[in-house]
């Protein structure tokens, strides 16, 4: 069942990842080991495929699609059990910039990899994503920009944490297409990543794993 699953996901096979979880729970399968089995480890390969450019962005959104047909199944089972998320993460696009692709991309990399994920969408202004640190408590603020213009407002994100005091509690990530490791440090951000796979493990390495 668990390699079904696995190879559903792989496969960009919505309905069929669907049917699959629904047949798992009919047999009493653990939720967490659907998850973790079958959803994940699909998903883990699928990154893989995309580092070594088998697989592109359309495929990449495609599998994300059959995850989370079958993610949003058990997610309200996985609610009730054992299973805690490593870490709680906001990621949002930042103001005057509407692609969300990586974006999106990044987040279910970062759920299929056992992070709880609060998604803020696009086009945030600074003072939102400063008010969910307030609100959230996450452990980490994931800044997503894919334009040359907009890039200045997560430099004005940290600007506004450090003037409420809150960026002691936070560690801030920031990626997209024109961001680099450089600004990245010039902006004071934690990290820098430059795509989904990639932010999943700087994400373990500034949390400790």
């Amino acid at each position: 069942m668990f390699e079904l699953l696995r190879k559903a996901v792989i496969d960009m096979d919505d309905s069929k990842v669907a049917a699959l979880v629904s047949q798992a729970l009919r047999e009493e399968i653990n939720p967490v080991d659907i998850l973790e089995d079958g959803l994940i480890s699909g998903m883990q390969e699928v990154a893989i495929l995309f580092a070594r450019k088998e697989y592109y962005v359309p495929e990449v959104l495609l599998s994300s699609e059959a995850f989370y047909a079958g993610f949003d199944i058990i997610k309200p089972l996985i609610g009730k059990s054992s299973r805690k998320p490593k870490a709680k993460i906001v990621i949002g696009v930042v103001e005057g910039d509407i692609h969300d692709i990586g974006k999106n991309i990044v987040k279910v990399m970062m759920e299929a990899a056992g992070y709880e994920v609060i998604d803020l969408g696009r086009d945030v202004p600074y003072t939102q994503f400063v008010e969910a640190v307030e609100r959230e408590k996450p452990d980490i603020l994931a800044l997503s920009s894919l334009m040359t213009t907009t890039m200045t407002q997560m430099d004005m994100v940290i600007k506004e944490l450090e003037q409420r005091k809150l960026r002691g509690d936070v560690k801030v990530i920031v990626g997209g297409a024109p961001v680099n490791h450089e600004f990245a440090m010039k902006i004071k951000a934690d990290g820098y990543s430059p795509d989904g796979p990639s932010t999943v493990t700087l994400i373990e390495r500034i949390i400790g794993g």
